[in-house]
Formats: C-alpha cells, structure tokens, sequence
C-alpha cells in the first residue's frame, strides 16, 4: 500500500509544473509521510457546483496549478462540445496565494485549445468578472476566489455565457471532461496568445453601478469601509466617488490585499473579531454606517449605530431593507432568494404585488429566476442590478444601502428605524444560525443521518407541523441536501455547506408586532426562542 502511494506521488512530482509545490511533495515523499500522503493522494478535488476550492498544496485532494490546468482542460472540451471553438473566456482572480499563477495557467490552456481567452488586469472584484462576460459576449468566465476561507484556501469559480455560475447538468458534463485528462503533457499551453484587458471593462462595470442609485437621491452619508484584506478598495472608492457620495475613511490595516490575512481568523465579515477594527475607526470616526467587503467583494455587510456602540446588520436585514428601498423607489421584477433566507422578503414582497421566488442555496440558482429585479441570500450576497451583473455584488450593494441611509439621514432617521417600521407592518422576523465547523467531515454526515432517522417532533416547545427531506426535492425545488422543518411560527433549515467544513442551520421565528411600543418585548421573545430552538437543535443533531 505505501509503495503504490509513493508510487502515485512521484508521478504526480514528474509533471507538476510548480517549483513550490514541487519541493513541498518531495519533501513529504523523502520523509515517506504516509499520513500526509495519504490525505493528498486518497482521491481527488470534486469540481460542482461551486467549481473548486480546497486548501493549497500539492497533490489531486489540494488546489495547486496541476488541478487548476486539468479543470481549466476540462472546461475547454466541456465549451468546444457544445459549439463553442472560438469562443471567448474572460478570467479574473483575486489576490490570494497562488490566484494570479492558476489564472494565467487558464489562459494558456483556453488558447492552447483553440478558445480566446482575456484576463482581466489584475485582481479585482468577482462583480467585476460576473460583469465581463456579458459585456465582452463571453462563452464562460472564471474567477479564481476563495471568497472568504481561510488565507491556506484557493478556489476556481466557473461561469458560463449568460454570466451566472454553473448548475447541474453542467458541473457533472465539466467534471466527466476533466476526469478524461490523461496527464499534463496532453494538455498545451502556449506561452502568449491571449489578452490582457486594460481598464475598459472596469470603467464599463463602473459606469453601471451608477444605474442602481435614483437620479437626485440624497448623498450624504458617511461611512467606514473595510476590505478585510482583499481586492474591494479600489473599485468601491472609484464607485462612491463617481455616484458623489462622501470618500470613505478606511480601515487602514486592511485596506490593501494580503493573501495572509493578518488581522483576522476568518476574512469573512460575519465571524466573530473580524469587524473589530471597522469599530474602532467608527468609533473615531462618528460616521453614519460601516461597509465591509469580503475579500473578493462579492459580499456586503453593514454595521450601524446603536446606542453608544455599534452593531452588525444581519444579511437577512440588509435584505430587507434593500427590499423595502426598492420597492419604495417603485421597482417592478421578481423578488428571490434561497431558501435560508428571512420569509420576510416574500411579505415585502406580497405587499407590493410583486412576484417573489425561492431557490436552492446559491447565487448560482437565484440569478436564474425569471424576470429577476432583485435577489438576495442571508450570507450578505445582494444581486441589485441583475441586467448588469447576474450574481452577488458586493460593490452595488454597497451603493444602494449608503443611498437609503442617505435617504434616512435626511429625514433625521436611521436604518433601525426603516427596520422597526418593517417589523410593525410584516411582523418580527429574527433570524439566527447554529454554524458547527468541523475537522473531521464525516461527523457532518453524521448529523444530518441522525436527524433523518430521529426528526425532532418539536424545538423550544413548538410543534413541527412539517418535516421535509429536501433530497426528494419538492414541487418547487431541484433535489438538495437539507432538511427544512415548519413550526407553530418558526422554521428551521439545516444544511452542509457546499464551500466549507460546515454543518449549517438557519433559524427563523416570526412574532407578531401591533404597534412599535410592542416591539421590545417582540424582540426578547424572539431572542428566547432563538436560543432555545438552537440549545435543541444542536441536542438534536448530536452537534
């Protein structure tokens, strides 16, 4: 058995192009690490729906520049069996470990196929990249992001013409074309042939962005941003400058790109201390709101004053607020989300007599909805002008919320107040989730088999009236893996992420409000539930 795995890694060592990865794996070879070897050679990287992502390293289970040219191959025959043999792939990344290397390794694989293939500039948001493909008349683009994992992470984001992710049957259609790759030396890769873009791109996405605020529209709020280390600063500065809204002050220590993310556990706006240093320029600062992105700016979040402090608006918030501004500025489409999101969007909604759809997890199936106006998903991923870029947009979102609190300043009002007006007129919809994250995976099949064998008949001393295995699918929804319980005024959703080592589950309780005196005591209960629904979930699932 050890001598077929040295066997496997000294193969893999021959054609690895990358002198890094290279020196790692013989390293580990010479020391005849089995365990490592093992972990890295027992299998390889699954490319779905989320394209790849997994931690750097060599190996066919890390991300590494022989994955990246075998998935960038695999594309390339996946593109020319559907007609696609002089077809255009425009390609961007972020400012991660390895992200410039594995973008170039595409362009070279995409012309060595006979494809055209442009990269953007240099690293800039994945708005930016969603935007070139329609722009440019694209056949497919690829990001290469590991949005907001851990700084050892990398990731490979596919889309297709029309400018959204992929979705089955394609991911599968793809991963059957890199599964045929023989070996490296099948594949060219020519050392020139494709395009570097200028600026033009980036000034046509900028020019849009403008598209999103009303014409007149106040602007006058003032903000904190942070990058959290990635490639957000620039384009959101340029954007904000261009719509006359008042420069940001920066979070200065992660304002610029570093692939190592130095202040930060997690760079991901929602996890515990990463806004710590945005609160403490606020608190500087006095501004009217906090903007963050993730690192590669697909994702917005906002933080505003409450009392003598600060605190963070949850996605499904922010969802609704941006809801509520559009409806009020008399937009007409569809309204969507995914099924993790706050049901308060489909009373918004309603109430405007607006179509409203719900999806599968992932801007990949919310920007397919028909007739699409806006979409959001709780995970702070708000899509506010799909006919410009049909996914999450981190820089347009940022737009819209600073025009409304604008708007609100204006009336000597505040973002919590809009939030109390929703609450009084739909109900209080507090929303929490229960996020376990693993070292062992298998202990997330676990919980999700026990919750199938042994579904809880009621959380917190609420009946559930309905308990449903998405894996059969349901009349709206493709087939999923998650589980979704209806109670007596709560719902609860638990699912495996599709990009982490995460068992996730999505808590919402709605309690009735009559009038904005009731709602102190709306919210408390609503707190007291949450918790408890949470404390027995968690027994539940055996997490």
């Amino acid at each position: 058995m050890q001598d077929e795995l040295i066997a496997k890694a000294k193969a893999w060592l021959a054609e690895d192009p990358d002198a890094d990865t290279r020196e790692e794996l013989a390293k580990l070879i010479d020391a005849e690490d089995t365990a490592e070897l093992t972990a890295r050679f027992t299998g390889t990287l699954q490319f779905g729906t989320a394209g790849l992502r997994g931690e750097l390293g060599a190996g066919p289970m890390r991300m590494n520049r022989s994955v990246v040219i075998r998935a960038a191959a695999g594309l390339a025959a996946y593109l020319k069996s559907k007609g696609q043999d002089n077809g255009l792939v425009v390609i961007g990344y972020d400012a991660r470990h390895k992200s410039a290397d594995f973008a170039r390794d595409t362009a070279a694989v995409m012309t060595g196929a006979g494809l055209r293939a442009a990269l953007l500039p240099r690293p800039l948001p994945t708005p930016v990249l969603a935007y070139a493909i329609r722009h440019l008349g694209a056949a497919a683009g690829v990001e290469v992001t590991a949005s907001h994992n851990p700084p050892r992470d990398n990731g490979y984001k596919v889309y297709l013409g029309d400018g959204s992710q992929i979705v089955p049957p394609a991911d599968a259609e793809i991963a059957a074309e890199i599964e045929a790759i023989a070996g490296l030396a099948t594949v060219p890769r020519p050392d020139d042939g494709w395009q570097t873009l200028d600026d033009g791109v980036l000034n046509a996405y900028l020019a849009r962005t403008d598209a999103v605020l009303s014409a007149g529209s106040p602007r006058t709020a003032r903000t904190v941003y942070t990058a959290m280390h990635g490639v957000g600063k620039e384009t959101l500065l340029a954007a904000f400058a261009r719509a006359g809204f008042p420069a940001p002050a920066l979070v200065a220590e992660q304002a610029d790109p570093d692939p190592d993310f130095p202040t930060v556990a997690f760079p991901n706006p929602e996890e515990p201390g990463a806004m710590d240093l945005a609160f403490a320029k606020a608190r500087e600062t006095n501004p009217d709101l906090i903007i963050a992105n993730d690192p590669d700016a697909d994702r917005c979040a906002a933080a505003v004053p409450d009392g003598a402090d600060w605190r963070m608006l949850r996605g499904d918030e922010v969802g609704a607020l941006l809801a509520q501004h559009l409806v009020d500025r008399g937009a007409r489409g569809t309204f969507a989300e995914s099924i993790v999101s706050s049901s308060l969007l489909g009373r918004i909604a309603g109430k405007a007599g607006l179509p409203y759809e719900e999806t599968l997890t992932g801007f990949k199936w919310i920007a397919r909805v028909d007739g699409l106006r806006y979409g959001y998903e709780e995970a702070l991923g708000y899509c506010v002008d799909p006919e410009g870029v049909r996914d999450k947009d981190g820089i347009t979102a940022a737009l819209l919320i600073t025009e409304l609190a604008s708007e609100l300043k204006a009336e000597n009002r505040t973002l919590l107040d809009l939030l109390d007006d929703i609450a009084v007129e739909h109900g209080l919809h507090a929303t929490d989730q229960l996020a376990v994250r693993v070292d062992d995976i298998s202990l997330i099949a676990d919980a999700m088999r026990r919750l199938r064998e042994q579904p809880p008949t009621e959380l917190a001393g609420l009946p559930v009236t309905r308990s449903e295995d998405l894996t059969k699918g349901t009349d709206k929804l493709p087939p999923t893996d998650g589980l979704r319980y209806t109670l007596d005024g709560a719902r609860v959703i638990v699912r495996p992420s599709g990009t982490e080592p995460k068992l996730k589950c999505y808590l919402e309780v709605v309690v009735p409000v009559d009038t904005h005196a009731d709602l102190p005591a709306a919210r408390a209960k609503a707190t007291a539930l949450l918790a408890t629904i949470k404390r027995d979930l968690s027994a539940a699932a055996g997490i």
